[in-house]
């Protein structure tokens, strides 16, 4: 098993000095070539989750194994060691490294890799963006590319290490909906290629209706479902204040935002 999530919580504290769990009692195995989706709306959780995954944070209680080993008992350079080679990122706003060229873009991760990766960086780079379409392109800027190119470029660069596993954040969230459609179906082709497994964790259910599995995020608790496809989420139970925020809503985008990983 790639990775596995037994018992996990996650706790913060807020400025009340009152604890509040943010993920509580996830159990979630995910295997090397795995298609997962995880749906949750805006406060569920999801970025908690999705930091946990890439081996940003440590669950504050239960158990996860990355390979077979506990995550916590790696070093902070093993760690970053760790994901670097093995863990690729798809942010649904690119991310991409402004002044600098789609195949510099792409070489970027390449800089951090070692012997024959880091020595052909830039030939391993342009073949990575020929395979996402965007060979003619190597030389132009972000801005000149349109949405799906950016995304397309972001896709070359999660890639170009050959990782294991593959996090994709709301990767058509900036897209319109073909444009979205087309980018899935390459993320997938190119996935499925490398034997990569590939956790999509979005809001929309028709994009976690590509995936196999599938699973539902609801105020820190994962759950298992059949599949995706009909309407949207339906809202939390959990009570509103005079805003329409619940209290966890609240306090989870405020860890999303702490926590939030850079391209």
């Amino acid at each position: 098993m790639l990775l596995r999530l037994e018992g996990v919580t996650r706790t913060v504290p807020l400025i009340d000095g009152a604890p509040l769990t943010i993920l509580s009692g996830v159990d979630l195995e995910v295997a090397v070539g795995d298609r997962i989706s995880i749906v949750g709306r805006s406060g569920s959780g999801k970025s908690t989750l999705l930091n946990l995954l890439g081996l940003l944070d440590n669950p504050t209680t239960g158990e996860m194994t990355f390979d077979g080993r506990e995550v916590r008992s790696y070093s902070s350079a093993v760690r970053d060691r760790v994901r670097g080679r093995d863990v690729g990122f798809i942010f649904q706003q690119f991310n991409l490294l402004q002044g600098r060229t789609a195949l510099e873009n792409v070489m970027t991760p390449l800089l951090y890799a070692e012997g024959r990766q880091f020595w052909q960086r830039a030939r391993i780079a342009a073949e990575m963006l020929d395979r996402v379409g965007l060979g003619h392109r190597a030389s132009s800027m972000p801005d000149k590319l349109s949405g799906g190119e950016q995304q397309r470029v972001a896709i070359a660069r999660s890639l170009v290490r050959g990782p294991r596993l593959i996090l994709a954040d709301e990767p058509t969230g900036a897209l319109d909906l073909e444009t979205g459609s087309s980018v899935m179906e390459l993320l997938d082709e190119v996935a499925t290629a490398s034997g990569a497994a590939l956790v999509t964790i979005t809001h929309d259910p028709a994009i976690a209706a590509l995936s196999k599995t599938h699973y539902r995020l609801d105020l820190g608790v994962l759950t298992p479902v059949a599949g995706y496809g009909g309407p949207a989420l339906t809202p939390s139970a959990a009570a509103p204040d005079a805003t329409g925020s619940t209290r966890q809503d609240e306090a989870a985008d405020s860890v999303a935002d702490t926590e939030r990983v850079s391209a």
